[in-house]
């Protein structure tokens, strides 16, 4: 893969359609400041700093296990084990809770044309759609999110445009722009919800062992996702501003919701436009769910091949390469889950996506946050090479900043699931991401005590050599791995 498929890898999970037309209305009606322009470049700048110091240690650890390698080789891979306990349950909750929202928005698209399907038929279809293509070629996975993300992309900046041409009393504002209405009570919960639109850049490193130049691509790929989200993010919350006027765009949002950039643009576009922008949508969810999946399998597949689960999770499709066992896994996982919340009767948008797609991005805030710790570590062992601005100034910077919006999160955890103040669902997630993380410690303390040659590999996967599974039966378990990383592993 080229920085083009791995930056859409990327730009996919953040998907940035989804969170234009569905977060940022609700974030101007529920938050009920202007800033939200503000806050999503904020939030790129600081994921930009994380961004040096992750990329610059990807240079170093070519491994498809991302947070978990890193953490492992900085913190130590007691740590280590811990953030993988973290990951799983966090990106695989990313990913089946985007089936709630894309069930529910192509449930919706087909009403329009008079046929009543249920959302969970719909979510059936893109759950056969996404598990198919997770056992094919990465490169095949790549040529779709890339055909999809364009035209998201296309018509996001159609729609800005047409809202910037049309402002509302004839004269553009650039007063949403101001850092001024930053300095709130709120700025906490706005950095928080931002943060959330961006959860995803990071599967790029997941892909560092499929990427045809790994030192350079994924770091490339990695920097341009997080700019590219950010400035797509940023600059529709600021046209939509311009469209209503910076003193009605609270009002016209709580008015219209996850309609309102379709309500600013409808009276300035062909309907067929429009239309148009509705079945993006609902494909941007699609492309999300595509991207999640290969990030889940591929982290299966490093902890599988490690020792840490399994050995059968290290094994990829004979033909393919494509992580085999963790691809099928997390679609069985899936179905069961969106199964059960179709057999209870739950609302999808509110409990299915909502729910699972905050607590997933939980997971992913923790693991950010111990990666920008793992960075300093790191390279405060030896520079390897690397200037002060990319070894420690931002490593520290973005963990610093990190930890405020982490903070944040989790005083504000409540507020985001929409629970009351005497809910257990306000601490029950923090608590259980801190539990899984101590099972990960746990068993990483018995791997050192029962197979210390496999604590010996934690973390450094990418120099084993990985067989493909056979037809009927998987092949002997995995020799132990050398406890170095740097080069790339190829299938």
């Amino acid at each position: 893969m080229g920085v083009a498929s791995v930056v859409f890898f990327g730009v996919a999970g953040a998907a940035p359609l989804t969170v234009i037309i569905g977060s940022i209305s609700a974030i101007y009606a529920i938050q009920g400041s202007t800033a939200v322009p503000v806050a999503y470049l904020v939030v790129a700048g600081i994921l930009s700093l994380f961004t040096v110091g992750f990329v610059a240690m990807s240079r170093h650890i070519v491994n498809s296990g991302a947070f978990y390698s890193y953490i492992s080789h900085g913190l130590g891979r007691m740590v280590g084990v811990g953030a993988a306990f973290v990951a799983l349950p966090a990106y695989s909750l990313m990913q089946i809770g985007l089936f709630g929202l894309f069930g529910s928005a192509a449930a919706g698209i087909l009403a329009e044309f008079g046929l009543e399907v249920s959302w969970y038929v719909c979510a059936l279809v893109a759950w056969a759609l996404v598990t198919v293509l997770g056992v094919l070629w990465v490169d095949l996975s790549g040529k779709v999110l890339a055909v999809l993300l364009i035209a998201e992309i296309s018509i996001v900046l159609v729609y800005d445009l047409v809202m910037v041409a049309n402002p509302a009393g004839g004269e553009v504002s650039f007063a949403t722009l101001s850092p001024a209405p930053m300095v709130t009570p709120v700025v906490g919960s706005l950095l928080v919800l931002a943060i959330a639109g961006f959860v995803g850049f990071e599967a790029t490193v997941v892909l560092s062992e499929e990427a045809r130049d790994p030192k350079r691509t994924i770091a490339r790929a990695t920097h341009l996702a997080v700019l590219l989200a950010g400035l797509l993010c940023g600059l529709s919350a600021w046209a939509m501003s311009v469209a209503t006027g910076p003193d009605r765009i609270l009002a016209v949002a709580g008015e219209n919701q996850t309609d309102l950039v379709f309500k600013l643009v409808g009276p300035h576009l062909p309907g067929i436009l429009v239309d148009i922008g509705y079945v993006l949508f609902m494909t941007s969810v699609f492309a999300a769910l595509l991207a999640f999946h290969a990030a889940v399998s591929r982290y299966q597949f490093s902890l599988g091949r490690e020792g840490v689960l399994p050995s059968a999770w290290g094994y990829t499709h004979p033909r393919t390469g494509a992580p085999l066992l963790g691809s099928i896994t997390q679609s069985v996982f899936a179905l069961i889950v969106i199964s059960a919340y179709a057999a209870a009767g739950a609302e999808p948008l509110l409990y299915l996506f909502a729910w699972l797609t905050t607590i997933g991005g939980l997971g992913v805030l923790i693991l950010m946050w111990a990666a920008s710790a793992s960075v300093i570590a790191f390279f405060q062992q030896h520079r390897r090479g690397e200037n002060a601005w990319r070894a420690y100034i931002a490593p520290f910077l973005a963990f610093l900043l990190l930890s405020i919006v982490l903070a944040a999160t989790i005083i504000g955890f409540g507020d985001l699931l929409q629970v009351s103040d005497g809910s257990p669902f306000r601490w029950i997630f923090p608590v259980a991401y801190l539990g899984v993380a101590g099972l990960g410690v746990i068993w990483a303390l018995i791997m050192r005590a029962v197979r210390p040659e496999v604590y010996a590999a934690i973390g450094r996967g990418a120099d084993v050599h990985v067989p493909a599974a056979v037809e009927n039966d998987f092949p002997p378990p995995l020799p132990p791995a050398t406890p170095v990383g740097a080069r790339g592993y190829h299938y």
